[in-house]
């Protein structure tokens, strides 16, 4: 596929994901079906709740992360510029999109370490495909890496969208003795996400088994990249066989409980359909260490900087708030706070930090 064509596909993307930001998704998060115990009678100052925690050797003043959202598109480089500096104000980690469009074309498109100099303090992760280890190898990763100076390299996984999508990736095998490479020889952690289908306890183990730092679940709740596909596709038979799919996935609370309870030290992110505070302190109880959010961030993002800040700073307050009414002083707290699954008490996940 020529670099022409993957500027397309992103265009594409950022279009259509835009333009169903308030269309229901066709599977929920299972975050619904859990219920905080309310306090009474916390006994807290709500501004003095500590939400801060250290990842990839750098302290975060709230536990979130803006998830990948962009790629190579031109108008990526204005988005990532308002992310840059809204995660550098909050405080918060940043994932980039894919850098596959940059890497293939020469044309960094904003991706350079001018997003490093407006986010001097926190954690930036690099983004390729799985499909971008296989071939051409290995430089690709280190490029990425170094062309923002980047703390970790996210390797996301997206087999059902490169099944669907015209020109996709179809040969998977060897990925995970790709990756087993990768973690051997690149200088910053690798973490693996899925997209938006989920990733199941086996996978995380096996991935976790390979030497991989961090695992993003991201599961189904959120954007349906099958969904996505079948509104670019250019056939009826292609559009069928995508909209199929469009409900496919393991629900985002439904993987990040049955992971942590396969994987008790790894750090863990959640993404995949949160749409708000109260869904962070949701995930962040059942097991995440990090909360991430990419498609609500979107339209903020093509505004500006303080759209971007506003919107995660109401974010950031509601969890603040679920951590008042559950009566936890920090992250800690929240993790030991009683929650209910349809009405049962719901035990501690397990999470050994």
């Amino acid at each position: 596929m020529t670099s022409g064509d993957l500027v397309e596909r992103k265009n594409d993307h950022l279009d259509i994901v835009l333009n169903t930001q308030r269309r229901q998704a066709m599977v929920e998060t299972g975050f619904s079906r859990f219920q905080f115990s309310h306090c009474a009678m916390p006994q807290l100052d709500l501004d003095q709740i500590d939400l801060s925690l250290s990842f990839c050797q750098k302290r975060l003043r709230a536990p979130l992360l803006i998830s990948s959202m962009t790629g190579g598109a031109q108008r990526a480089a204005k988005i990532n510029c308002h992310l840059a500096e809204a995660a550098e104000e909050l405080g918060i980690a940043l994932a980039i999109g894919s850098q596959r469009v940059a890497l293939q074309s020469g044309h960094d498109h904003g991706l350079t370490r001018d997003l490093r100099r407006l986010a001097p303090s926190v954690p930036i992760l690099a983004n390729i495909g799985a499909g971008q280890i296989l071939d051409p190898g290995l430089d690709w990763p280190r490029q990425a890496v170094d062309m923002i100076g980047a703390d970790a390299l996210i390797v996301h996984l997206n087999p059902l969208q490169e099944a669907v999508q015209r020109g996709g990736d179809r040969d998977w095998r060897g990925v995970l003795e790709a990756i087993e490479r990768l973690v051997q020889v690149l200088e910053v952690p690798v973490v693996i996400k899925e997209v938006g289908a989920g990733i199941s306890a086996d996978v995380a183990r096996q991935l976790v088994s390979v030497g991989v730092a961090a695992v993003d679940v991201a599961g189904a709740g959120g954007t349906s990249w099958a969904q996505v596909e079948a509104e670019r596709a250019d056939t009826d038979a292609s559009r069928r066989i995508a909209e199929a799919f469009a409900g496919w996935g393991i629900p985002t609370a439904q993987a990040l409980v049955e992971v942590r309870r396969a994987l008790t030290d790894t750090t863990l992110i959640a993404s995949g359909g949160i749409r708000d505070g109260v869904d962070a302190a949701k995930a962040l109880r059942l097991g995440a260490d990090l909360v991430g959010q990419a498609a609500a961030v979107l339209p903020s993002a093509m505004d500006s900087t303080a759209a971007v800040v506003a919107h995660i700073d109401v974010m950031i307050q509601q969890l603040r708030v679920a951590c008042f009414c559950t009566g936890s002083a920090d992250l800690a707290g929240l993790r030991r706070a009683r929650i209910d699954h349809d009405g049962t008490p719901f035990p501690s996940s397990g999470h050994s930090r």
